[in-house]
């Protein structure tokens, strides 16, 4: 009895350890848990959640166009139809057993396309994933040119921070920055598009993912004038507060001139006509290097007096975490050709500003100071050619027996017009003095 006791124990003890031996290989199996499908106007980013890292390859197909992707030791558990209708790029995605262990998934394709294919790692609020980038080949990105005759807008590129797969940094309250940039920057847009001789150009206009690459890419193909990042700010204790607003680091911009310099190709699109002037030339590096540090200077200079214009505005409708634009190697930033700013328009991560920021009235106002400041700078110094250009200040020198009202008559303008335009708190003028005189 005893040993058929022991017997039995033993052969229980064996049963059970062979069924977790088989078991084990299913319960460790890695899984796809979720799909995720981000369509931008020139690409599309499909995102797959995953249990633990994985190892992948793919391949591509014509005839239809297709992109194979396979999965080794993992399974698809996510839910696949219906993900690509809000796509122009992507027809369907399906999935399929490629052996025992490894799964398969299909891309059926519009048309041909160039994939990225790369994995991230945990990042809260997300775990392990793989970021599928299917960038249309054929698409043509279409140019808003400047126009030549002499009443050309004033092109703004207004950047919405993060987006799609990247949320920026999230509120306690559960509030993402994505969403709060992009309502921002909506309402900035319809601001600039009301103002006769301004135009705005978005960088992003939904919820999608575009690299900081991109973003100035799409600034310089619109022949932007300015770019404005818009951001909400984070810290990792709820105290910090205030906007800010950034410019370019001098180091930053001395690296991107290194950087630039070795895009030969990039010259003429940098430089204009010098740039195919200069071309084969032995003293090529030599006049790109001048050419370009004297590019970076000017939007270094324009962007740091249009920073100084926004935190002049922002001061009134909220606090600022510092008075006087900062420098930082934003990436976003480091257009030699286009003045660029960041506005950090609050701290998300304190409590009080986070719901501020997703406030409606908020974002309106917030809109109201950039666009106020950006008006009011490009009013006094108009890019040439530009529709603001025939309306830019007259200079008044004043004559002996002058008073303000006469100044006013002579030029068809109210004295608050004048003394707004040249910060006057009387009435009183000097001899000698030099007057802007706003035209109408």
């Amino acid at each position: 009895m005893w040993l058929n006791s022991i017997i039995r124990i033993i052969l229980i003890n064996s049963l059970l350890a062979i069924t977790i031996g088989f078991s084990m290989p299913a319960f460790a199996a890695k899984n796809v848990k979720n799909v995720r499908v981000w369509p931008s106007p020139d690409s599309t980013r499909v995102v797959l959640d995953l249990t633990q890292s994985i190892e992948y390859s793919y391949f591509m197909l014509s005839n239809p166009e297709r992109l194979v992707l396979d999965i080794k030791n993992t399974s698809i558990n996510a839910e696949l139809s219906n993900l690509a209708q809000s796509s122009d790029i992507l027809k369907n995605i399906r999935s399929s057993t490629k052996n025992k262990s490894d799964s398969r998934l299909v891309f059926d394709l519009t048309s041909k396309i160039e994939p990225i294919i790369f994995a991230l790692k945990p990042t809260a609020p997300y775990g392990n994933r793989l970021v599928i980038d299917l960038v249309d080949t054929e698409a043509k990105v279409a140019e808003n040119q400047k126009k030549m005759e002499s009443d050309r807008d004033i092109i703004i590129a207004i950047d919405a921070g993060h987006g799609g797969e990247d949320p920026g940094s999230i509120g306690g309250k559960g509030n993402y920055e994505k969403r709060i940039t992009l309502a921002i920057s909506k309402k900035l847009e319809a601001l600039i598009n009301k103002q006769p001789g301004l135009t705005a150009v978005m960088t992003r206009t939904g919820d999608y993912y575009i690299s900081v690459h991109g973003r100035t890419e799409k600034a310089r193909n619109a022949n932007a004038d300015l770019l404005i990042s818009i951001h909400a700010d984070a810290y990792h204790t709820p105290h910090p507060s205030g906007a800010g607003v950034w410019t370019l680091s001098p180091r930053r911009a001395n690296s991107e001139i290194g950087k630039w310099l070795e895009k030969k190709e990039k010259h003429s699109e940098l430089l204009g006509g010098a740039g195919d002037a200069i071309k084969n030339t032995t003293t090529e590096k030599y006049l790109v290097r001048t050419l370009l540090d004297m590019s970076m200077d000017h939007s270094m200079s324009q962007g740091y007096l249009v920073a100084k214009e926004i935190l002049g505005e922002l001061k009134d409708i909220t606090k600022l975490h510092k008075r006087s634009p900062q420098s930082a190697s934003f990436g976003v930033l480091k257009s030699p050709d286009i003045p660029s700013i960041l506005v950090e328009t609050g701290f998300i991560s304190n409590p009080k500003e986070e719901k501020l920021l997703i406030n409606n009235w908020f974002q309106n106002k917030m809109a109201n100071s950039i666009f106020t400041a950006v008006n009011s700078y490009f009013k006094r110094n108009p890019p040439d050619g530009s529709y603001f250009a025939k309306f830019k200040d007259v200079k008044h020198k004043v004559k002996r027996g002058e008073s303000l009202s006469l100044v006013a008559q002579n030029y068809n303008v109210t004295v608050s017009k004048i003394k707004e335009a040249n910060n006057l708190r009387s009435n009183n003028i000097k001899i000698g003095q030099v007057l802007s005189i706003p035209q109408s």
